[in-house]
């Protein structure tokens, strides 16, 4: 037991020098113990603090482990949902780690082993070779490579990372796979859609390009955002950007500027028919326009299309005058007809030879009005019309017609009078002139006269019986000289040489449309 220093010294004899060393020994060894003792409590305090400190780390190392053991589940589940696998392979590629939409069997089936070992495909052969490539190298690369899943055939975005040890070799790969089958099936789906998109827009723009329908587009401030082909006289790039107010005269743009914008104040589709004056005349114009909007709903302009309707209003002009001729000009064919039958009548003495003769007039007639109704009664060449009339004469062998002249278009009246004389000169050519004969010939020409005046139209036979002074005029006659005379305002001869007939028409200006070149010889 420990003795106090009190108790020591109850015990020591007094006057004794033993006991004057016993003292001293006894203090030095108290103080010897108090030290011992309070180093011990020292060690004791330490120790506790060590005890706590190991305990708070090991708490922290809990926390921490608690923590990364969480952010991989989180990790692992973000892989997952949004199929990205990856996986962690040492030097001979023996998986090490997986992460994924993988399930646990498919997992642990694969730890352990290479991809020689799970895989025999060709396609992997090729990413087991890039893997080995990125340890010996040290470089990351990227592959696609296709594989066969339990329920399809995916392809995947491989990335191949070389993981380094801490003296800085290579010990292996952490590889991550992307499944981009439904992005390369969406990249596949729009070049297709933008392929469709693309032939649709030139169809479009080709059939817009062939037809008389400009399509255009414009914003809420009725500025022009786009236009397929010209418009009122300009070209689509003059109309970008800018308003009709500054690419029209007033007057004109203010009935269009008041259709678009009731079309804007009431949102509904508006139709009408406008007139343009334009550098190449007046242009008629049939406008739909209807409100535009956005995927909203929201009104942000208008679109419309402009078909071009002037030769539509040019034609229902030339109709109403066609309507008007043909009622003129069947009462002037109806006299002419009248008359026809009662000049027949009166130079024939029996009613077969009248028939004959009033039937072949009225087909020459209705041939001139042939061409006349092929062109719209706007005209006929004077070499069709002269065709027309001579085409039972002008396919024999040898050929006993020529004909030549410059390209002339005479008018509808002109080309009447004229033909029916070509009939009665071609008739009376057959039965007594030179058409009779097979070496008789007609020549006919037709030349410009001086100083504009018109032509002169030439029908010469030879070849022919010898030709003699009629005694009298028959309904040919009459038909040639006075009613193409009458008629045409022409000055007409008739030459009865004893070689042949030749007839002489000076036909005035006023009644020919157009009198261009001069045409070659045309022997038939």
């Amino acid at each position: 037991m420990k003795k106090t220093r009190g108790q020591a010294r109850d015990n020591e004899m007094p006057g004794s020098g033993a006991s004057a060393t016993s003292d001293a020994t006894s203090e030095a060894l108290e103080r010897r113990e108090g030290d011992i003792a309070d180093m011990l409590e020292r060690e004791r305090a330490l120790h506790e603090r060590t005890r706590a400190e190991l305990n708070e780390a090991r708490e922290e190392a809990e926390r921490a482990n608690r923590e990364c053991e969480e952010l991989a589940s989180r990790f692992e589940r973000a892989l997952r949902g949004a199929s990205i696998h990856a996986f962690a392979q040492d030097r001979d590629l023996r998986y090490t780690w997986i992460a994924g939409p993988r399930s646990d069997e498919a997992v642990q089936r694969m730890l352990g082993r290479t991809d020689d070992e799970l895989w025999s495909s060709p396609e992997q052969q090729s990413v087991v070779e890039l893997k080995r490539r990125v340890i010996e190298t040290g470089c990351a690369e990227d592959c696609e490579v296709s594989f066969i899943t339990p329920e399809r055939r995916a392809l995947f975005a491989l990335h191949v990372e070389p993981v380094k040890a801490t003296d800085g070799t290579t010990e292996g790969v952490l590889c991550t796979a992307v499944d981009i089958s439904r992005i390369r099936s969406l990249e596949s789906e729009q070049r297709r859609l933008t392929e469709d998109l693309a032939t649709a827009a030139q169809r479009y723009e080709f059939a817009l390009r062939g037809s008389n329908v400009a399509v255009f587009t414009q914003d809420i401030a009725l500025r022009y955002t786009s236009v397929s082909k010209p418009i009122f006289g300009c070209e689509p790039e003059t109309l970008h950007g800018k308003t009709d107010e500054e690419v029209l005269p007033a007057t004109k743009a203010s009935a269009i500027v008041a259709l678009k914008r009731e079309v804007l104040q009431k949102g509904e589709p508006r139709d009408a028919e406008l007139s343009f004056q334009t550098a190449n005349g007046t242009r008629w114009y049939d406008f739909h326009i209807e409100p535009m909007r956005d995927v909203s709903g929201s009104l942000i302009g208008l679109t419309g299309a402009a078909v071009d309707v002037t030769e539509q209003k040019a034609g229902e002009v030339h109709l109403r005058l066609l309507m008007r001729e043909l009622t003129h000009r069947s009462k002037n064919l109806l006299a002419v007809i009248q008359a026809m039958a009662r000049q027949t009548a009166r130079h024939t003495d029996d009613i077969q030879t009248f028939l004959e003769r009033f039937s072949a007039r009225v087909q020459a007639l209705a041939r001139s009005h042939d061409l006349l109704v092929q062109e719209s009664w706007h005209g006929v060449s004077l070499q069709e019309l002269v065709q027309s009339q001579l085409a039972q004469y002008l396919d024999r062998e040898p050929a006993q017609i020529s004909i030549a002249g410059p390209d002339v278009r005479l008018k509808p009246e002109a080309a009447q009078s004229l033909g029916l004389a070509l009939h009665e000169l071609a008739a009376n050519a057959g039965k007594h002139g030179a058409l009779s004969r097979a070496r008789g010939r007609v020549d006919i020409s037709w030349q410009s006269l001086p100083a504009g005046r018109g032509i002169e139209f030439l029908w010469k036979e030879s070849g022919g019986p010898s030709v003699e002074q009629p005694n009298r005029r028959g309904f040919g006659s009459m038909v040639i000289e006075q009613n193409l005379s009458r008629a045409l305002d022409a000055r007409v001869g008739l030459d009865f040489a004893a070689d042949g007939l030749t007839c002489r028409v000076e036909i005035p200006m006023s009644q020919m449309q157009t009198m261009r070149g001069t045409g070659a010889p045309d022997e038939r």
